[in-house]
């Protein structure tokens, strides 16, 4: 049965708006993924065919789009930034609506699109606030194999990691990585359905969409300068798949 839905997250963050509208706009690929730039006026085309409906750097930015391609759970889709300063420009408040029309399994696809909100918004923090921005040098996203899609996956990604149960967001660990390699890196984001480690030049991103019926997915945002996706991709999904072979 269709039904609406939205979804709305209010927060302040230590960036400028200037900064703000840059990652929502034309940023995207560290944070969320990469994604066209928005044609900046209102009527524009907006990425995966959506219209920009709301545009007034950098405090409004609305996109919507009527058939979203590729997702038949989902007819309309719409996000919404409204960006405001804060402490006379230094810092910024942001409201982030996402809304539109669920055609199946309602309660399901709320509480992942719900949950992923969460993780994606604390991401644009995280890159906002410790990269500073700046544009991403490689990006890669793919899923686990089919046996990443059990209830236990996202505890099994954890332990390969090196993560013990009690390893809470905020600390610092030695992760194992790919070939055994050791990571320096903070445990940004953990909860039963994502974790998040941020080194010093990357943010490593596990999705535990097992709980909503999905496999394990993994994104990497690469700002080394030497950084390459083909390669990231190659080791990390050699990684993921190694963990449920």
């Amino acid at each position: 049965m269709s039904k609406e839905f939205e979804i709305a997250r209010e927060f302040e963050v230590d960036a400028t708006p200037e900064q703000v509208w840059e990652a929502i706009t034309t940023g995207t690929g560290g944070w969320l993924w990469p994604m066209e730039a928005p044609e900046p006026r209102k009527g524009g085309k907006g990425p995966f065919g959506s219209e920009v409906i709301a545009w007034d750097p950098p405090h409004r930015y609305t996109n919507r789009v009527e058939d979203v391609e590729g997702i038949s759970e989902q007819t309309l889709n719409q996000l919404d930034y409204t960006v405001e300063p804060r402490d006379d420009g230094r810092r910024a408040w942001v409201r982030y609506v996402h809304s539109g029309i669920f055609v199946d399994d309602w309660d399901n696809q709320y509480d992942g699109a719900s949950k992923h909100t969460d993780f994606y918004l604390h991401t644009l923090r995280e890159y906002l606030t410790t990269f500073g921005g700046r544009p991403v040098v490689a990006f890669a996203t793919f899923d686990g194999p089919e046996a990443s899609g059990t209830p236990d996956a996202l505890d099994t990604v954890a332990r390969a990691l090196g993560l013990a149960d009690d390893t809470a967001q905020g600390e610092r660990v030695q992760a194992r990585g790919p070939e055994g390699q050791l990571l320096d890196a903070v445990v940004d984001f953990r909860n039963p359905y994502f974790i998040g480690l941020r080194t010093d030049d990357a943010m490593l991103r596990f999705f535990g969409r097992n709980h909503w019926g999905y496999r394990v997915g993994m994104s990497v945002h690469d700002f080394a300068p030497s950084a390459d996706a083909e390669a990231d991709e190659a080791a990390w999904q050699g990684w993921l798949n190694g963990v449920f072979s």
